[in-house]
């Protein structure tokens, strides 16, 4: 028989007497909540998702938590997700959302021996756009609180970290061009890269964004609605860049190309302006890509952070110490600056990815998941 450590009183109940279970506090944990669905396969996010609000609250298994989201994080690739792009075989309906922060409000009992009733977790597993979602033990972290701050290291942190690790070869006095510098991944990187004593360009998309990144350490933000970022690249760097992290994909993955200096690298850790197409790419000149790079004994590589799951705790690890240390900022946009505010609720998800799409966002977009009246956290 399954059982279950209820919150609140930490008894051990058995499962099928779990729907009647407390919080820390003594309120019942409700047994309908509201969660996004995707119903239909589509890069359209507001075709391809549905808001149920009469779903069952899952229960923990042994060695699961059920967490409270408090904040749940949007990614470019959410649309390829719905699209079902990461498994061809995947049938509606299934969960969205990849990320979260919230509080723990019941544990299976394996679990229990590492965590307690009202402890605070980031995760990145399937279904965090939902008031509730069961993670797994073994893949939550434990945060000091919960702050949406956390939540910009789980998916955007770690892809920064463990790509420019692994594959970038960063050292003193490297020129590093990291595109869409601003957003979520962007900001991570040209920290890093900084941290590394290189020497860091980064494209943005308005004045804002440009004085967001001479905060955070850009040695030389390229607006490209105010600058050509192949003319600046070619009369500033003319002997090329070394490392390039590249998230945009079609024509600024060309110009990227054809800024690599003798042995350098790219990176693609994504291509977002083709993300919304029928296909999901962009563009790019593949018939002289071979010439080019043999012409500078250069190369690309792809990085897919699913790939790359063994180095993530580590990478979790150090850039929380990173941030409780005050060497990194991790940048939140809560929509405050779209036409309707702030993104509260599970309906707030569709005008973010819209904001996105809009390239509005300066760090990380997040959504705030209203707390429970009785929540300490």
């Amino acid at each position: 028989m399954q059982r279950l450590a209820l919150a609140g009183t930490r008894a051990i109940v058995d499962m099928s007497y779990a729907r009647h279970f407390l919080d820390f506090q003594g309120s019942a944990i409700p047994s309908a909540m509201q969660k996004l669905v995707v119903t239909r396969l589509s890069p359209n996010f507001r075709e391809a998702a549905t808001l149920r609000r009469d779903c069952p609250v899952p229960l923990p298994g042994d060695g699961d938590l059920l967490v409270r989201n408090r904040f749940a994080g949007v990614n470019a690739s959410d649309i390829n997700y719905s699209a079902g792009r990461y498994d061809p075989s995947v049938k509606t309906p299934f969960d969205a959302g990849f990320e979260g922060v919230g509080e723990v409000v019941a544990l299976g009992l394996s679990a229990s021996a590492a965590f307690t009733v009202g402890q605070a977790v980031a995760y990145m597993a399937p279904g965090s756009f939902a008031e509730y979602t069961v993670v797994p033990a073994r893949v939550a972290i434990p945060v000091p609180a919960l702050k949406p701050e956390y939540l910009t290291l789980l998916v955007s942190g770690t892809t920064a970290y463990i790509s420019l690790k692994e594959l970038g070869g960063l050292s003193e006095g490297k020129k590093v061009l990291v595109t869409a510098a601003a957003g979520g991944t962007g900001q991570f990187a040209v920290q890093l890269a900084k941290k590394a004593k290189c020497h860091v360009i980064g494209t943005c998309s308005s004045a804002e964004k440009s004085a967001f990144l001479k905060s955070v350490g850009c040695d030389r933000p390229i607006n490209y609605n105010a600058e050509h970022v192949g003319a600046v690249l070619r009369q500033e760097y003319p002997q090329g860049v070394d490392v390039v992290y590249e998230s945009v994909g079609g024509a600024m993955f060309d110009l990227a190309v054809d800024a690599l200096a003798t042995r350098g690298r790219l990176i693609v850790i994504g291509f977002v302006s083709g993300y919304q197409t029928p296909t999901g790419l962009s563009p790019v000149k593949a018939a002289t890509l071979p010439a080019k790079l043999l012409k500078k004994s250069a190369s690309v590589q792809g990085f897919f952070l699913n790939h790359y799951l063994p180095e993530f705790r580590g990478a979790m690890d150090h850039l929380l110490k990173m941030y409780a240390g005050g060497e990194l900022v991790c940048e939140v946009d809560t929509g405050v600056l779209s036409a309707e505010g702030r993104f509260i609720g599970l309906e707030s998800v569709f005008r973010a990815i819209d904001y996105m799409y809009m390239r509005k966002n300066t760090g990380k977009i997040v959504i705030e998941l209203p707390p429970s009246v009785n929540s300490k956290l």
